[in-house]
């Protein structure tokens, strides 16, 4: 019977510890930190994938090489934007990480408030730091949204020539990368409707992958700003909840404190007191 009432209390201490673990999750924070990751995955691996898709359709189907030394082309800038895609991966795997501590260091400020933690300047500092810097990014990532679209549209309106050729027969349709800026001016590259290379290009599945590549990018650059967004509203709302508490926090102290004068006082007048009667 004594060991039934150990077990049992032995589980209902577990039961209360764990609710207590899970009660101190940031989950706001957690829900932001999930879609930043996510964003920033399907940003990362589909804008990897597409811009190798993009090399593959300029080498095999226009004809476009690699300069010869040093020379800023269309492919040296596509394995620029490679590395950033590395950085960004990276940079945004720590911050997603620091976030997180900061709303678990932010949620125990708040709950145990009247205990022996205690909210310091640093703290509030830190958690303006991080709304200023939440910002900053989430600006950035409007503009990579922006850029991202870019090769969407282009894409598109590919696909749109191949689908149109396929539609309406004889029209002549011609694809030239010059006009996005992919080769110079003095070099022609034109694939024409009718000509063997763009119908291979047009039913290959390098060019229907990549487009949707370009496409799961953007998506994922627009959760990434949602992210953003959702982070500045719970940093701003634990800012508020933080100064809020840091008033409280200062009533409480002075409270005390005038209450240890009082009771001091009391106690020296009561040992006058004793010491006039005796």
């Amino acid at each position: 019977m004594e060991e039934d009432m150990d077990e049992g209390q032995t589980q209902k201490g577990c039961m209360e510890c764990c609710l207590k673990c899970l009660g101190g999750i940031p989950y706001p924070s957690l829900i932001a930190t999930i879609l930043l990751y996510a964003g920033v995955a399907l940003f990362c691996g589909c804008g990897h994938e597409a811009l190798s898709g993009t090399v593959t359709i300029l080498q095999n189907y226009f004809e476009v090489i690699r300069g010869p030394g040093d020379g800023l082309d269309v492919f040296t800038i596509i394995d620029i934007i490679k590395y950033v895609i590395y950085g960004i991966a990276s940079a945004f795997f720590v911050y997603g990480i620091l976030l997180m501590v900061e709303g678990f260091f932010t949620s125990g400020a708040i709950k145990d408030l009247y205990g022996d933690f205690k909210i310091t300047t640093c703290g509030r500092c830190v958690s303006a730091w991080f709304i200023m810097l939440t910002y900053i990014f989430m600006l950035a990532w409007l503009g990579v949204t922006a850029f991202t679209s870019l090769p969407v549209f282009m894409y598109f309106n590919i696909w749109t020539i191949c689908q149109n050729t396929t539609v309406l027969e004889g029209a002549s349709l011609c694809l030239d990368p010059r006009q996005f800026g992919v080769v110079p001016i003095g070099e022609e590259k034109t694939v024409c409707a009718g000509s063997e290379k763009f119908y291979k290009m047009c039913e290959s599945n390098e060019l229907d992958m990549t487009f949707h590549l370009f496409v799961c990018a953007l998506a994922g650059a627009g959760a990434a700003v949602i992210a953003m967004i959702h982070y500045l509203m719970v940093l701003s709302a634990n800012w508020a909840y933080v100064k809020d508490a840091c008033k409280m926090q200062k009533y409480e102290d002075c409270k005390s404190k005038e209450e240890q004068e009082l009771h001091d006082i009391h106690s020296t007048r009561s040992k006058e007191r004793l010491n006039a009667y005796t």
